[in-house]
């Protein structure tokens, strides 16, 4: 594999701690590439550097080998952008928006279109100004994927769409996938990279704290369980047993990573009433991956 998308110590300082410090990262061929982070943590700035909005202050970005900045028209030419903040023309419809991207794309097929439109429930004869956040972001997703690009840059993408449109988001990149585009997505949902992508890159206060093939990061993302015991007596036994866990009344916490048959096994052995079960947050997955590594916020 070879990488098409390529930051070489890209760094783009607006000063008070804000932008990206030495970002080095690159998206293999037909890799979907995942860019997670709080919001604010530099991976909009990382994407306008990408597109050549931007030109960073030291360092080099480079897709297909071009330059960003210095060949942005070219590589645009042949990119699927979304952005994290779209801002399309108003005053026209929908359709007529995806009918004038489609002109400057190029294309002559509208099938794929149409297809898109059908996918996600949009009705694009409504003017994008009377539109709300999650239909103008179904028009941002059509117009990235519509001529089916090499390779796509998506920020924040599922960002105003209900949890139908979300799932759909996601089986579209896994077919795109399969296709053999080159995606990079940014979030600061896990659950999203963790259903598309073969990597990531975590970043926070604008420096990459590492990069994680998902199936890694994903064995080591621990779970929390909320157990009820029958009774507190029932609680004391487990807890003798496990002296390091906390308790409140007859509930215990139990913080879990990996296979989780011998905590179920084990559990088995107790009189339990109910369970409940959340996985780290984007937060606590930093803290426990990353601790002290990670340091203060920042703004895009």
């Amino acid at each position: 594999m070879s990488a098409v998308v390529e930051l070489q110590n890209v760094t783009k300082d607006y000063g008070s701690g804000r932008g990206v410090f030495d970002v080095s990262m690159q998206v293999e061929k037909g890799e979907v590439f995942g860019f997670l982070g709080p919001n604010g943590a530099g991976k909009t700035v990382t994407m306008r550097n990408l597109m050549g909005f931007v030109k960073p202050g030291s360092g080099t970005a480079s897709i297909n080998g071009m330059d960003c900045f210095r060949d942005r028209a070219k590589i645009q030419r042949d990119l699927g952008y979304l952005p994290g903040e779209i801002a399309i023309m108003d005053e026209m419809t929908g359709h007529a928006f995806l009918e004038f991207m489609a002109s400057m794309k190029g294309m002559r097929d509208r099938s794929r279109m149409r297809s898109l439109i059908e996918r996600f429930e949009l009705d694009p004869s409504r003017k994008i100004r009377k539109m709300s956040k999650g239909t103008k972001q179904k028009v941002g997703l059509v117009c990235a994927f519509m001529a089916q690009p090499a390779i796509v840059l998506l920020d924040e993408p599922t960002s105003g769409l209900d949890p139908l449109m979300q799932n759909r988001f996601v089986d579209l990149v896994l077919e795109e996938k399969e296709r053999g585009a080159t995606i990079m997505l940014s979030s600061h949902l896990f659950e999203e990279i963790e259903k598309t992508c073969d990597r990531v890159a975590f970043i926070r206060a604008g420096r990459i704290a590492a990069i994680e093939r998902m199936d890694d990061v994903r064995t080591s993302r621990k779970r929390v369980f909320s157990i009820t015991f029958a009774s507190e007596a029932e609680c004391g036994r487990y807890r003798a047993a496990h002296p390091k866990t906390h308790a409140i009344g007859s509930v215990v916490e139990v913080e879990t990573t990996g296979v989780m048959d011998g905590f179920v096994k084990d559990l088995a052995g107790y009189d339990v009433v109910d369970m409940a079960t959340r996985e780290q947050t984007l937060e606590e997955l930093f803290l426990h991956l990353y601790g002290a590594e990670v340091g203060g916020e920042n703004h895009e």
